[in-house]
């Protein structure tokens, strides 16, 4: 079935709303500070984000799939700080991004947006307060990446099937499918909590694997489920827990203007691809992701034996998925 865009005139005035009150508001701060002074410190950090803001609009990895491995590895960036810094920043460009997909009416898939979110925002509560202090950061990050890959070679191994049958949307939505997607949306709002992103890409898999929904449908929706998880990230550490460091809120200051025209770029070149070709785009991401992570970390013996492990399990439950299929009744 071939995912399309309602035509029509578009205007995605909330965007364009947003983009104002977004830049206006931090035009009028930067007034009361050194700017250069701030771009002098923290430009590391608006680098970093010009790619990972692209990609979080482009791509079901939030931009802290890219800022946290570089931030706590190469910048020496403490890992609660990445992860802070990751939830505020998300919270401009993937609402950005989030306003323009809505705003073009781009397909997206409104079941899985919905149970994933009732189930991610119990997640990220959980992590917050039981499992983030327990993780080891390394351990952590090499976990994510590893799980990752194996589901881009799940991914690819079906793609590989030129006969390969995917849909708009979950079909014969049922009961037993909002059980799912509320339990992965839990354990992905878990994975959240450790990283500032992951209930994007974790319920992507389901998504794309067992459902089949397309990647050109399933990538948008996951922009906007990891919009409203990010929103409560930050909300949560800001007001909350009240440990939002000032070295995050310093990157936060010099990332604004970027995210705000990136993540929502990536959103629309990302609606102007085939399927096939974001499916090709994500495996470059995983594969780059892991590979960066093993130059970055150098893991021991005992750390690429987890590694394997890893992904030997992904690839084998994200295997099953696949021949598990969810069955689609005509």
């Amino acid at each position: 079935m071939k995912s399309t865009i309602k035509t029509g005139r578009n205007i995605p005035v909330l965007y364009f709303l947003f983009l104002v009150i977004v830049l206006v508001s931090w035009l009028i701060y930067v007034q009361q500070i050194d700017l250069m002074s701030l771009y002098g410190r923290r430009w590391p950090a608006a680098l970093t984000m010009i790619f990972g803001s692209f990609i979080a609009g482009s791509s079901p990895e939030g931009s802290a799939a890219i800022a946290y491995p570089v931030f706590t590895l190469l910048l020496d960036i403490a890992p609660p700080i990445a992860r802070n810094f990751a939830f505020a920043i998300q919270s401009i460009g993937m609402t950005s991004a989030s306003l323009l997909i809505l705003g073009l009416r781009i397909k997206v898939e409104w079941n899985y947006i919905r149970f994933v979110t009732l189930g991610g925002v119990f997640g990220l509560v959980f992590g917050t307060y039981q499992i983030v202090p327990l993780v080891s950061p390394v351990m952590a990050k090499l976990f994510f990446v590893s799980l990752w890959l194996s589901f881009g070679v799940a991914l690819w191994i079906e793609n590989r099937h030129p006969a390969r049958q995917v849909f708009d949307d979950i079909q014969n939505f049922s009961r037993k499918d909002k059980i799912n997607l509320i339990l992965f949306g839990f354990v992905g709002g878990i994975i959240s909590s450790l990283f500032g992103t992951g209930i994007n890409i974790f319920t992507y898999c389901l998504m794309t694997i067992y459902y089949r929904v397309s990647e050109k449908v399933a990538t948008p929706s996951s922009v906007i489920i990891m919009t409203i998880e990010t929103l409560l990230g930050f909300f949560i550490h800001a007001q909350v827990i009240g440990d939002f460091q000032p070295a995050a809120f310093e990157m936060w200051i010099a990332c604004v203007p970027i995210v705000a025209f990136f993540a929502p770029l990536g959103a629309f070149v990302i609606s102007k691809l085939p399927r096939k070709r974001i499916a090709q785009f994500l495996y470059c991401i995983l594969v780059v992701q892991f590979f960066g992570a093993m130059l970055v970390i150098k893991p021991s013996l005992l750390q690429l034996l987890m590694c394997g492990i890893v992904l030997a399990s992904g690839l084998a439950i994200f295997t099953y998925l696949a021949k598990l299929r969810r069955t689609v009744k005509v």
